[in-house]
């Protein structure tokens, strides 16, 4: 359970230090304004197919996710090597709760995704699970 609580300390610092630099700038008074909302995904493997999982992301899925119009901003694994293997952390962000939903449906609907995804299985099921969190920051984080 300790692992549990530091490996999410350590996503939380680390979504804070990516999204710093993502920060959307308008020209009110100078001060940052960002009405984006984030998604932080944690993705668990089937047993043996986290390799698979990693490859159908780098080759296929973030730049669709792209083309869908979602912001990536970053990926992680759990430190511990035999965590790493059944779990992924991402985080995505978008420019409303809305946007998000027509995102994912248009990805989901989408020729190079479906071909992907099948491929990437014929040896068998990538993801036992997702667990999916949205989040807006605080009024005192970095990134508003």
């Amino acid at each position: 359970m300790k692992q549990y609580v530091k490996f999410g300390i350590i996503t939380g610092s680390l979504l804070l230090a990516a999204c710093v630099g993502f920060a959307a700038r308008e020209a009110e008074g100078g001060k940052k304004v960002d009405t984006r909302v984030f998604e932080m995904r944690t993705y668990y493997a089937h047993p043996g197919r986290m390799d698979a999982m990693h490859a159908r992301f780098r080759n296929h899925t973030c730049k669709l996710f792209e083309k869908h119009g979602m912001t990536l901003i970053g990926f992680w694994n759990p430190q511990d090597a035999k965590e790493a293997q059944q779990k992924m952390v991402y985080i995505l962000a978008y420019p409303s709760k809305e946007a998000a939903t027509k995102s994912w449906a248009a990805f989901r609907a989408d020729p190079d995704w479906i071909k992907a995804r099948d491929a990437s299985e014929k040896d068998g099921p990538i993801v036992a699970k997702v667990d999916s969190v949205f989040l807006n920051p605080t009024d005192y984080s970095a990134i508003k």
